[in-house]
């Protein structure tokens, strides 16, 4: 069976690295790693490889940045050439970024099955471009990998048949648990002077936050008052490093500001962190699976399950919100969860047993 995996963007990288492991154990399996390209610079793309140890792509599309029409394009004509020459027996996308929409696109209509891992989440927030790549995706997918409960019934709600949808955990979880032990052996907290538990670890790239003034000042403001009862890690994304210079707000000194870090650093610096805020998507399961409590900068999520379940809380962009539950936590009163079912380091297993199967 000839297998073409896609990734393009940073959150793409650690759902496919476990399923790369998982289908190399079988010799009737042909894995093709195809890279679009759409994150491309060392800090975005290339460390993850390293730190992920995988494969580098067998096929790179080059497909660089651009906006929303632009990138779903290109990567829609390279991959097109791609699957015509390779003739593969499935197509897997992962999340739900320009390039797995693009890839399923391409694939159902040169008559390929697609299997959609990380189906059925939903924010019910259709301003968000990932939100519509979700959504299509999964109506056109041939086998729905979900990681919740609550990813299954908003598949069923859209009248998507039951025997397409496998309940099978959380990919993310896989690479978090693999590489939890290498992880630990960063030496990111003695490089920049930080201790266990005593600061906070920011990230912060989403558009509805970064792209407006008003809402990014809101959320700076929350952060400097934050800082001043515990320090702020800052990994600053690059889109954001560009708006903070644009809108020209200040960050003072007492937020430690880092360049984008790769996978284990991080993964390091989230382990030991207080607590976290984020608009991140993938780090609201992280927290949750680390039982690090987490503030989400955003009004909706469509990980429910780590708010229902797990350490999350969501704050919006609302600054008196964010220092209220900062503050909490910091007064001894963290919000207490658990790892929800199936997030177990096994989902890839399962993911490439049904495929096995099938």
């Amino acid at each position: 069976m000839r297998i073409i995996s896609i990734v393009g963007a940073r959150p793409n990288f650690m759902k496919v690295a476990p399923l790369i492991r998982a289908m190399k154990e079988y010799n009737s399996l042909k894995s093709i790693l195809v890279h679009t390209g759409q994150h491309y610079d060392h800090e975005m793309s290339q460390i993850f490889f390293q730190d992920l140890e995988l494969p580098q792509p067998d096929i790179h599309l080059g497909v660089g940045s651009g906006t929303h029409a632009e990138q779903t394009g290109k990567v829609m004509i390279e991959a097109e050439k791609v699957m015509a020459d390779e003739n593969p027996d499935l197509v897997i996308v992962v999340g739900d970024v320009n390039s797995t929409l693009a890839a399923a696109l391409v694939a159902v209509k040169l008559h390929i099955p697609v299997a959609h891992v990380e189906a059925g989440l939903r924010s019910f927030d259709r301003t968000m471009p990932e939100e519509i790549n979700r959504l299509l995706t999964d109506a056109i997918s041939d086998y729905l990998f979900t990681p919740s409960p609550d990813a299954n019934r908003n598949l069923r709600k859209e009248g998507i048949s039951k025997e397409k949808i496998f309940c099978v955990g959380d990919v993310m979880i896989d690479s978090l648990l693999y590489n939890k032990e290498k992880a630990m052996q960063s030496p990111v907290l003695s490089e920049f002077w930080l201790s266990s538990k005593d600061y906070a670890l920011l990230t912060l790239h989403r558009p509805s936050n970064v792209d407006s003034r008003e809402n990014l000042a809101q959320i700076i403001s929350a952060i400097e008052q934050v800082s001043q009862r515990i320090s702020v890690v800052f990994p600053v994304h690059p889109r954001t490093r560009l708006r903070l210079e644009e809108f020209g707000i200040p960050i003072q000194v007492s937020v430690l500001l880092l360049p984008p870090l790769g996978y284990l650093d991080f993964l390091n610096l989230e382990m030991n962190a207080k607590f976290v805020m984020t608009d991140s998507g993938g780090i609201q399961e992280e927290a949750t699976a680390l039982n690090i409590p987490c503030l989400t900068l955003r009004n909706t999520t469509e990980r429910p399950i780590t708010v229902t379940e797990g350490t999350n809380t969501l704050v919006g962009n609302n600054a008196t919100k964010i220092v209220g539950e900062a503050f909490n936590i910091l007064d001894g009163n963290p919000k207490q969860g658990k790892c929800p079912n199936l997030w177990d380091g096994k989902t890839a297993e399962r993911i490439v047993a049904v495929l096995l199967n099938k």
